[in-house]
């Protein structure tokens, strides 16, 4: 029987853990993680879970029992990985985003179009138990058409504890592209509905050490049904904030409307998420929340027929694909946000004295 392992190349984000995590509890072996920069964060994962650090990533590439690479490299330099793995017959499991300029998605567009690996996104989002349960709930026919989706995302910035490439727009990608991707993908999943136009504006007004750091945005997003929806982040979550984002989402349909509170409320319950519905049938009420079938993880591996969980099985046999991330949907997450950075205007403030980063 064929060893099932992986391997890491790049680890400049904590978000790799996910992958890893996931991975192991499905019963894969980490070969090695090859990271050459940040050696303190690769130590500490590597250390939590058992895995060798290799400065060789020829090594990872050549192992034959390796099937796949995880990938959270500099968010420019992915792409450049992806293609490497391409070389190497390796599919790829990349944090978000996957690509940061106009360039990059033409890059991951050949890659896809040659269709000789498979390129997965973690868009965790979907298999979050309180999104997946809304889900639900809108295929259902619950909430009836959906007219509006506002989606809000405070970040804490820690910015003492960042990486320098983190606040280079052209190596990170910058706040749309780095924060919206989730929600670009989430909107047309939520509605079955294509994006049509996107506006916006992203404000700076802290960090003039750091000129392309932008800490806000704002975007108005049109459906080609004509209905608006509206997103929203920002690197200012206080310091003192139970969580590092205080994620919320609102959704308005014709027969009901549900609020999202995805890192929960302090003055309820400060560490599980919480979903809220009223109808016109129902009053408000707390939805009891659903956990999804499979993991990202498991869903990859489904789309790579290495999965032999009964559960994602049959999970897969009641969907329409294979897996619930394709690559269709993550070039259209990526498309998306590369067209909303490139579409909303970038403002300049003066500089704010006083401001925690």
């Amino acid at each position: 029987m064929r060893e099932k392992s992986y391997a890491i190349i790049g680890c400049q984000h904590a978000h790799i853990e996910i992958f890893i995590a996931e991975m192991q509890e499905l019963g894969y072996t980490c070969k090695g993680i090859y990271e050459p920069d940040n050696k303190q964060l690769a130590g500490t994962i590597a250390e939590k879970y058992g895995i060798p650090l290799t400065e060789d990533k020829l090594n990872l590439l050549d192992d034959e029992t390796v099937q796949i690479i995880g990938c959270a490299a500099i968010n420019s330099e992915k792409i450049d990985v992806i293609e490497l793995c391409e070389q190497y017959g390796k599919h790829v499991m990349a944090d978000k985003p996957v690509v940061t300029s106009e360039d990059g998605l033409k890059r991951l567009t050949e890659v896809i179009e040659r269709g000789k690996i498979q390129v997965g996104m973690l868009l965790t989002e979907r298999f979050h138990p309180a999104i997946y349960t809304v889900k639900q709930a809108i295929d259902q026919g619950e909430l009836g058409e959906i007219v509006s989706v506002t989606m809000r995302k405070p970040h804490k910035l820690n910015a003492s504890l960042r990486p320098d490439w983190f606040f280079d727009k052209q190596l990170c990608g910058g706040i749309v592209i780095d924060l919206f991707v989730h929600d670009f993908d989430l909107l047309r999943w939520f509605t079955g509905k294509e994006i049509s136009r996107i506006e916006g504006y992203a404000g700076k007004s802290i960090l003039p050490e750091h000129p392309s750091f932008y800490n806000t945005a704002a975007v108005q997003v049109l459906m080609e049904d004509g209905n608006v929806m509206q997103l929203y982040a920002d690197w200012h979550m206080p310091q003192k904030s139970w969580t590092w984002g205080d994620g919320r989402i609102f959704i308005t349909g014709t027969k009901g409307a549900a609020e999202l509170r995805l890192a929960g409320d302090p003055a309820i319950s400060a560490d599980q998420s919480l979903l809220f519905a009223t109808t016109h049938a129902e009053e408000w009420r707390q939805v009891a929340i659903i956990q999804p079938p499979v993991s990202i993880s498991e869903d990859f591996l489904n789309r790579l027929g290495l999965s032999s969980k009964h559960k994602a099985k049959a999970f897969a046999a009641s969907t329409a694909s294979t897996a619930i991330i394709t690559h269709d949907v993550i070039w259209q997450a990526c498309r998306h946000t590369i067209e909303a950075d490139q579409a909303v205007q970038y403002m300049m403030q003066e500089m704010k004295e006083g401001v925690q980063a």
